[in-house]
């Protein structure tokens, strides 16, 4: 291996260690500036390179597949405000816990405010958003600055994956020329570049900075003091959040049968669909447990919360107006994920384990009692009525959606989210079944930009088929994205709902204003997608009933390539008819009490 100057050293032995330490994705996006990061990378055969021509579709990309892939993915964009693009997609890897690395390029200090081009101040431009945020310096060959490059790429990608994970920033000044032009007197130091050279391996050996993480164990006397606590409980609930924990489903469930504990299983914790025993899972708690007379009926004295809080609104105002009952949260990471402030006890630990060492500390199996048949009837009627109302309604009803989609997905399926109304419709709708389907949505700040790009990074790097369901409005903020589809011929369904405008704010109290509610609130844009997926070279097709619907999901699911669905929708009609479905849920489960009484 040879280096045409000093930027180019410096830059391959950055990108080398990278894949030796387990990089293997970048997005690359197009710029003078980064040329010799950029190049360094089209050069390393270990690490595949995804280019993109927006750089805050990049992100957001790379924050799907580093989501996917729980590893580090690399963005690399040029210098200016195409570093400030990349903003969001960092924000919401802060928040989500995902590990990016980003790597923008610069101007050289003696550029810096002096009026040069695309010339901004991107000192710790991420701010608190990034776990760790160096400049660079400008490039030289020697021993110990090519020793200080290879450690700070270890370093980047350690800290990106050290719980908890999160993205890190590495900015890094070029000087001209930034083409790999040959410049023999940038390498002075030949012995620098000889061990240099000789230092290039095979990705993950002989790493030159190797970091070691180790997970404190579980504290035997304190999960006794637990199991022991816990068996003098009755009225128990167990909430599974998003991001509640990987491969938990099994022994969360096995957990909650010795306790006799209902598990109340968000559909973005992966517990509430797949194969494991879901003989104590709760689906549909949204529909019923809002309900004050349900809610008054169901008083825990225990909750034990895995995760994040969960995307029911209902849900989580049930456990706000439950206060007084033990609230235990379980946590890998060290966060506070408490916006209530009504958790008295938080263990950091591992879930899976502490699940399975709470069970072996419970001797025997508890029975289902009244307090889980309670929750089990109040949610076999919950959902026979949203099953009825559902089958009488030939509307377009945007929940409708994900409750076809939980029939037509097969075994293996991703289903992402945008947010607003559809990770509330999925969380509604979407029934549990035995089928493995794994459920995602970018909830870190629960922001509706970027949803496709991300949605795409997932579908690139996962097995199952990609289907994902957004909003007219998310769909409008990230059109860019669907240039992703194309160049990479990526295999996905879109689902697009368009209600024309903001869908969500006709749940909120702003919709009693009609004076200011539509332009303000309702935004309607009269925009329909047929002629983005005929920009992208996607297939299309406009969904005006069920049947077309389900016809066109089968079609694309057996099918190469990419596919928009558009669903069109009313916004009035929309709200009313989720008001239609919690009125049939309230009024069979009243007539249950009276029959119970």
């Amino acid at each position: 291996m040879s280096f045409e100057n000093k930027n180019y050293a410096f830059a391959e032995a950055f990108v080398d260690e990278l894949a030796r330490c387990g990089l293997r994705h970048v997005c690359i996006c197009p710029g003078s500036r980064s040329s010799p990061l950029a190049v360094s990378f089209a050069r390393n055969s270990h690490i595949k390179k995804w280019v993109h021509l927006d750089e805050r579709s990049a992100g957001f990309f790379a924050l799907g597949m580093a989501k996917y892939l729980h590893q580090p993915v690399a963005i690399v964009c040029s210098s200016g405000t195409a570093t400030a693009n990349l903003m969001p997609a960092v924000v919401e890897a802060h928040y989500s816990l995902v590990p990016l690395v980003v790597f923008t390029a610069d101007r050289p200090p003696e550029l810096q405010g002096w009026g040069a081009l695309q010339t901004i101040d991107q000192t710790r431009m991420y701010g608190s958003h990034v776990k760790w945020s160096v400049n660079m310096p400008t490039p030289e060959v020697s021993l110990g600055v090519m020793a200080f490059v290879r450690s700070m790429a270890g370093r980047a990608m350690a800290t990106a994956n050290e719980k908890p994970a999160g993205p890190v920033h590495l900015n890094f000044p070029f000087r001209e020329p930034l083409e790999p032009v040959s410049v023999p007197d940038d390498l002075p130091d030949s012995e620098a570049v000889r061990q240099h050279q000789a230092y290039c391996g095979r990705p993950g050996e002989s790493l030159f900075l190797g970091v070691v993480s180790t997970y404190t164990a579980s504290v035997s006397k304190d999960v006794l003091r637990l199991a022991e606590g816990l068996k003098r409980y009755e009225r128990g609930i167990i909430v599974c959040g998003p991001d509640a924990g990987e491969d938990m489903a099994g022994c969360v469930v096995a957990l909650a049968r010795k306790l006799g504990f209902p598990v109340l299983a968000d559909c973005l914790s992966q517990v509430r669909c797949g194969p494991h025993d879901r003989s104590m899972v709760i689906d549909c708690y949204d529909a019923f447990i809002g309900d004050k007379e349900v809610a008054e009926t169901l008083v825990p004295d225990v909750v034990i919360r895995f995760g994040a809080l969960p995307v029911s609104k209902p849900l989580t105002q049930y456990l706000e107006r439950h206060h007084t009952a033990r609230h235990i949260l379980v946590e890998s990471e060290p966060l506070w994920r408490d916006p209530l402030h009504i958790t008295c006890e938080v263990w950091r630990t591992d879930p899976v384990r502490l699940c399975a060492e709470l069970s072996n500390a419970i001797e025997g199996e508890s029975s289902p009692g009244k307090w889980y048949r309670q929750w089990r009837n109040v949610a076999e009627v919950a959902g026979k009525a949203i099953a009825g109302e559902l089958a009488r309604s030939e509307q377009l009803f945007e929940g409708k959606v994900f409750t076809e989609l939980s029939t037509l997905l097969p075994e293996g399926s991703l289903l992402f989210a945008g947010n607003s109304m559809p990770v509330r419709d999925m969380d509604t709708f979407f029934p549990s079944t035995g089928r493995s389907i794994r459920f995602m949505c970018n909830r870190g700040a629960s922001g509706i930009d970027g949803v496709i790009s991300t949605a795409l990074g997932v579908g690139s790097v996962s097995s199952g088929r990609m289907v994902l369901v957004l909003g007219d409005i998310s769909f409008y903020h990230d059109m860019n994205g669907l240039l992703a589809a194309k160049a990479f011929g990526l295999n996905a369904t879109i689902i697009v709902i368009n209600n024309n405008g903001g869908g969500i704010f006709s749940f909120l109290p702003q919709s009693a204003y009609e004076d200011v509610f539509e332009p303000y609130f309702g935004t309607p844009h009269g925009l329909t997608f047929r002629a983005a997926a005929e920009l992208y070279g996607l297939d299309y097709c406009l969904a005006g009933n069920w049947s077309t619907f389900s016809e066109a999901v089968k079609g694309s699911l057996a099918r190469k390539g990419t596919t928009i669905i558009e669903v069109p929708g009313d916004r009035k009609l929309n709200a009313q008819l989720h008001r239609q479905v919690r009125d049939a849920v309230a009024a069979r489960l009243s007539r249950r009490e009276g029959a119970d009484r």
